[in-house]
């Protein structure tokens, strides 16, 4: 058991010293050393996934959205990312809808949007999310329509015709101007979901290069949105197209947020860029519905809470979107949704993600955090209350003492028995219990 206090500095608290011969401290928190500012935390509901929340009666649909959206009953989500569709109308579940779906005759012939209000039920989960609060919203296209690539499909692949790039700039952006009518401003717009991956559903390549040539078209034209890219298939691969956005200066003008996934590649530092990255989708392998915390699967929560862990502190992530936040079957979202018997079930996951998402909340910045014993994964963030977060995952078999921890500090404990379980500390010590992810929470002097 490891003994010692841990130096923090808070607004209205003193400075705690360690004792000249006293054991190290479980914990050193060195809040004057800053890293990234925090966007936020969230989920993507596309391919319309929606449809199987909204097709529940109205009370589960909204103990879902609580879930989801709610500081005090879950997980606090401050990010929600969309799909922008390319299919065509009539196309079944699973293929999300274009807002174009028939060419109107060229590149160059006056547009022929449609739009029904619902987007693939996506407007009615967007219109939740801001009576939630959220403000941040990520429209993403995995295909441009099929009658604008060269392949004449929206799936498997294939390239955007290079005369069709200010006409698909065009549609992204009417796309956004649609959410906007319904009174969703959507903040962050991408053109690309893994462009280096040839998938059997929405799908279109670009290379680094042409990512960067098509950046140069649509910023111009999407000026008032932060455009992102370009959510590659791994972390790894990602550093490739955002090497190829900074070394052209007009291509990095219009990059706001570059961002990543990590099913080829896990995050293991930061991408080559000063700007803002997101780990902007994943969720792990596994052929069953799993609702465990800590069972060695590699998809329970616990493995959720160290690739949460590791994009903050080893990629300096500002934000972290799971795939998805429900679907059905043998999902490895937060929740599946039981269509026979009309409900639904929790993993989880969704209470690892929820340790971080509810308590570090946008325009956060983390800290220098570091653990003397090497079980003890630490991250440390300020948010803009004044308020402190320190998030412990004990990887070890063995619980690990935390003396100085003062202020009117609760824990917050998530592991096989607790979702979390609030603990307040007293006498200024937190038992890190094993395999448990422990949120630590200091109020600000006002919060």
């Amino acid at each position: 058991m490891l003994r010692g206090v841990v130096a923090i500095t808070l607004l209205g608290l003193p400075i705690i010293q360690t004792p000249a011969l006293a054991d190290p401290p479980a914990i050193t928190v060195r809040e004057r050393v800053r890293h990234q500012q925090i966007d936020g935390f969230g989920i993507s509901q596309a391919f319309r996934r929606n449809e199987l929340v909204k097709a529940l009666d109205e009370g589960r649909r909204r103990e879902i959205l609580d879930l989801w959206f709610d500081r005090d009953k879950g997980a606090g989500l401050s990010i929600l990312r969309l799909g922008i569709g390319s299919a065509p109308v009539g196309s079944p579940y699973d293929q999300m809808v274009s807002i174009q779906p028939e060419d109107p005759g060229g590149p160059g012939a006056p547009p022929k949007y449609v739009w029904d209000g619902d987007d693939n039920s996506q407007v009615w989960v967007a219109k939740a999310a801001k009576g939630y609060g959220v403000e941040r919203f990520y429209a993403d296209a995995w295909s441009a329509p099929a009658y604008m690539k060269d392949n004449g499909d929206d799936k498997n692949g294939g390239t955007l015709k290079p005369e069709w790039r200010q006409a698909y700039a065009r549609y992204l952006v009417q796309y956004a101007k649609f959410y906007a009518r319904e009174g969703i401003r959507i903040t962050d717009l991408g053109f690309t979901n893994e462009p280096d991956w040839t998938a059997t559903y929405a799908s279109m390549r670009f290379t680094p290069h042409q990512a960067a040539e098509f950046v140069k078209v649509l910023g111009p034209i999407a000026k008032g949105l932060k455009v992102a890219c370009c959510d590659s298939f791994g972390w790894t691969e990602a550093k490739a197209y955002t090497a190829a956005i900074e070394a052209d200066p007009e291509a990095r003008r219009w990059v706001k947020t570059h961002t990543g996934h990590t099913y080829a590649s896990p995050v293991d530092g930061p991408l080559p860029t000063s700007a803002n990255t997101w780990m902007s989708e994943w969720n792990p392998n596994g052929t069953t519905w799993n609702e465990g915390w800590d069972d060695g699967s590699g998809y329970d929560g616990f493995t959720i809470a160290g690739a949460v862990h590791d994009a903050l502190t080893l990629g300096n992530v500002s934000g972290y979107v799971y795939w998805l936040g429900a679907s059905r079957g043998a999902t490895r979202a937060l929740l599946q949704i039981d269509e026979a018997a009309g409900t639904y079930h929790v993993s989880k996951r969704l209470w690892a993600l929820a340790a971080y998402s509810r308590f570090i909340r946008p325009g956060a910045v983390r800290v220098d955090a570091a653990a003397a014993d090497p079980a003890l994964k630490v991250s440390a963030f300020r948010n803009p209350d004044g308020s402190q977060v320190v998030e412990v995952l004990n990887t070890g078999t063995a619980a690990v003492t935390w003396h100085g921890v003062y202020g009117r500090a609760t824990a917050y404990v998530t592991d096989n028995a607790n979702a979390l379980t609030a603990r307040p500390v007293t006498s200024g010590t937190v038992i890190l219990q094993p395999r448990a992810l422990t949120t630590v929470v200091i109020p600000g002097r006002h919060a």
